[in-house]
């Protein structure tokens, strides 16, 4: 018989010849595709170096009062920047500041967003909705979310940037870093976040777009973009 006969066996050693192919293809593609270049915004200087300490009508008090994540994973976020800083005006209304920084995003944004370390803290929280803080006549776009524990009411405005990408939800950081990686991109990170305690919740969140307007007006035009994009 001159045609040849194919084994079972043969055949399934072409298909797994082939998907090797193509997976090697594709890790090729990959490979061909990896990131190289930086995007750091931030560079080698330090958050509390290019944040004031008088902002508009508040001034810097304390370190400490502000709700962050457990030890045990601050612990593994020791490689990147954490500015925790409490202010406060003359008739003592009170303004807290976080701003979490990453040279590259590696997921340590994660840990300090409202929906992780309140609730780790025991905290109950409503539900994020979109916030614009204007800005010089400028919609910035953020998120703000209410935390209760204890009787205490936190009314919390926060934003991140990726690269040069302002993501609202968790999808668009994600499809931020992919975006950029693509390109050929390794992006910084930043979450900014601004409370102050208060049952009022418009009279308190007027309070934090004020202080947010008046942290744009307070530092340099290159602290504006690595905080603001």
């Amino acid at each position: 018989m001159s045609d040849e006969i194919t084994s079972p066996n043969t055949s399934i050693t072409r298909r797994k010849f082939a998907l090797g192919l193509a997976f090697a293809s594709v890790a090729g593609v990959a490979a061909a595709r990896q990131p190289t270049k930086s995007i750091d915004l931030l560079g080698d200087k330090k958050l509390e170096n290019v944040i004031p300490e008088k902002i508009g009508r508040w001034s810097f008090v304390s370190n400490s009062g502000l709700v962050v994540p457990p030890e045990d994973q601050l612990a593994r976020a020791l490689y990147s920047q954490l500015l925790t800083r409490t202010y406060m005006d003359e008739a003592g209304n009170g303004i807290m500041l976080l701003v979490a920084q990453s040279p590259t995003q590696s997921g340590i944004l994660q840990i300090h967003r409202p929906e992780f370390c309140y609730t780790a803290g025991g905290y109950k929280l409503s539900p994020s909705t979109p916030h614009s803080v204007d800005i010089a006549g400028r919609a910035f776009p953020a998120l703000s979310i209410s935390a209760t524990r204890d009787g205490r009411t936190e009314q919390i405005v926060y934003w991140t940037r990726i690269g040069n990408h302002m993501p609202t939800s968790w999808r668009q950081q994600r499809m931020a870093v992919a975006m950029d990686n693509l390109r050929g991109y390794i992006p910084d990170a930043v979450m900014v976040r601004v409370s102050t305690y208060g049952v009022d919740r418009p009279a308190a969140l007027a309070d934090v777009d004020e202080f947010i307007r008046d942290l744009m007006g307070s530092v340099t035009p290159q602290t504006q973009r690595v905080l603001f994009g």
